[in-house]
Formats: C-alpha cells, sequence, structure tokens
C-alpha cells in the first residue's frame, strides 16, 4: 500500500494553489516607463510591442491606468534631444526625467517613482559614464552618475536604480543623497548587470547603443557566478537598499545565490529581449502568451526575487484581476 502519495496535493485547483510555494502578485512589479522630448506623443515601441515613447503631457491615462490596475511602483527611462559627450541632460534640473517624475507626482502620490540612473541615453558616445584617452574613466563618471541621482532626488524620486556598473557608484550616490538631505532615499542597485545579448530591444528603444567598443569592460562576464556575490557584497556594504539580478531568465542561479546569501531585498529584471521573444512566439502561434508568461514570472519568484521589473506587468496584474 503506497503511504505518501504526493498528487493528493494536486488534485484539483483549490488545492494546488492553497500549497503553491511561489506565486506572483501584482505588489512584486515594476513597470518600466520611456519618456521623450515633445508635446502630445504616445508611439509604440517597434522593438517592444504594446509599450510606448511617452512625452510627459501624455502620462496621465497611463499612470491612471496603472493604479487602476494595483501596479505600485514604475521604472523611468528617458529620452533626451541632445547628447554630449558628458551626457549633460541626464542631470538637468528641467531634464527629460525629471519632468517626468514631477508630472507623476503631480497626478498621483500613491506611485512609487523609480528612476534608472545611467549616463548611456544621455552621452553621443551612447557608454555609461564619462570617456577619457578612449576609455570608460570609472571614478571621473561617478561625479556625474551621483550628480544625475541628486536630481533625480530634488525633483521627487523615491528610489534611484544606478544601472551603469562602475565601481563604486552606489557609496558615491549614498554620499551624494546624504550630503544633500536625501538620505531616506532608497538606492536599488544593479548589482549583477551581465553584459548580455538579450538587451537588443532596449538598446533600440533608448537610443542607448554604444556609438564604438561595447560594455564587456564594465558590464559582468556571462560565465561569473562567485563575482556576483562580490559584486552584491560591496554594493550592500557602499548603501545599497535592494540588490538587483539583470537579466533574468538566463540568471536565475544568480537569483537564488542572491537569495541564500543575503538578507536583502532582491530585485529581477525580466527584460526587453525576455519581453520581445516571447510576443513574437506568441504572434507565431508558437505559445500561449499568458501561460507562457505566468510560468516565467513564477519562476523567476521561485528563484528567489522580491521584485520583478517586467513590461508584461499590466498584463500580469489584468490575468490576476481577471481570476
Amino acid at each position: 500500500m503506497l503511504v505518501n502519495r504526493p498528487r493528493r496535493l494536486r488534485a484539483n485547483e483549490h488545492i494546488r494553489s492553497l500549497v503553491r510555494e511561489a506565486q506572483v502578485n501584482v505588489n512584486d512589479l515594476i513597470y518600466p516607463i520611456f519618456l521623450v522630448e515633445g508635446n502630445n506623443i504616445k508611439k509604440e515601441i517597434s522593438a517592444l510591442p504594446n509599450n510606448y515613447h511617452f512625452s510627459v503631457d501624455m502620462l496621465k491615462e497611463e499612470i491612471e491606468e496603472l493604479i487602476d490596475l494595483g501596479i505600485k511602483a514604475v521604472m523611468l527611462f528617458g529620452l533626451p534631444n541632445k547628447k554630449d559627450e558628458l551626457g549633460s541632460e541626464a542631470y538637468a534640473e528641467d531634464g527629460i526625467v525629471q519632468r517626468g517624475i514631477r508630472r507623476i507626482k503631480e497626478i498621483t502620490k500613491d506611485l512609487l517613482v523609480i528612476t534608472d540612473v545611467c549616463m548611456c541615453q544621455y552621452t553621443d558616445h551612447g557608454h555609461c559614464g564619462i570617456i577619457k584617452d578612449g576609455h570608460v574613466d570609472n571614478d571621473l563618471s561617478l561625479e556625474y552618475i551621483s550628480r544625475t541621482a541628486l536630481s533625480h532626488a530634488k525633483a521627487g524620486a523615491d528610489m534611484v536604480a544606478p544601472s551603469d556598473m562602475m565601481d563604486g557608484r552606489v557609496g558615491a550616490i549614498r554620499k551624494k543623497l546624504d550630503n544633500n538631505g536625501f538620505e531616506n532615499i532608497a538606492i536599488m542597485a544593479y548589482s549583477a548587470k551581465y553584459s548580455s545579448a538579450f538587451y537588443g530591444p532596449f538598446r533600440a528603444a533608448a537610443n542607448s547603443t554604444p556609438q564604438f567598443g561595447d560594455r564587456r569592460t564594465y558590464q559582468m562576464d556571462w560565465g561569473n557566478s562567485d563575482e556576483a556575490i562580490r559584486e552584491a557584497k560591496l554594493d550592500i556594504t557602499e548603501g545599497a537598499d535592494v540588490i538587483m539580478v539583470k537579466p533574468a531568465l538566463s540568471y536565475m542561479d544568480i537569483i537564488r545565490r542572491f537569495k541564500d546569501n543575503f538578507n536583502y531585498p532582491i530585485a529581477a529584471y525580466n527584460v526587453s529581449g525576455e519581453y520581445s521573444m516571447i510576443k513574437a512566439a506568441s504572434k507565431a502561434g508558437l505559445v500561449d502568451e499568458k501561460a507562457v508568461v505566468t510560468e516565467i514570472l513564477t519562476s523567476i519568484k521561485r528563484a528567489g526575487a522580491d521584485i520583478i521589473i517586467t513590461y508584461f506587468a499590466k498584463d500580469i496584474a489584468r490575468w490576476i484581476l481577471e481570476k
């Protein structure tokens, strides 16, 4: 006679739901928004179907939809009209992200506004820091990156998320914020940001492809796992409040290692290439989009992520509401 029958707890959906170990909640989700200069712009991003470039004046409807869906947080990315070698629009008081922050805070106080802090969209060379003698100068870049984070805090951001992968940038930002009275602004560090082939659609959406070389001298090598632990330890020591793994799908092992090693909130970025592949497969009739997306995001949660940044956030929220 069999005594152990695990199938008893799979007999129907009510039992399966009762004992399910990991499930995605709308409170887990952060939705990325791309801001562009101009007026009356809501233009679909061809590389990211169902995602849009918004001018600041067109944000109200989008923000109200997110609130209605129960989504609690957004991450802002900006595309300036002007680029230069120092990425000066990144830290301009009237920059595109800074104006976007202020507009969202006018629309609602009930949405957490997180800002991506990087230079790549703002520099004419497309790299994530300042170029000196043909190379990205790490320490010189820290001043401009921390200045950008401070400008976001002054505009009303609730959290800043440095994605540049310069050494010491979390500490530089923490010092800059604290010295200017923003001790309570949290930092979400892109702690393990890999030099991934999955970023292609984002680079098209953000117009941030490097004009020479690549980012392998500062983003992480695909093959390294122990290095991710060292990076996260450094970020935590420097004052990070949340640590992130990017991308998510090919780096589930890193998410799990973060979970096993650090008692800190862990974010995972379900990046543009992951999103666009599913959209393409769904359009071709090869997969059931809802089922695949739900499975993938649940797997990210199961791996150990507390927070998921995803272009599917609105879809997931709708599906949860439909239940």
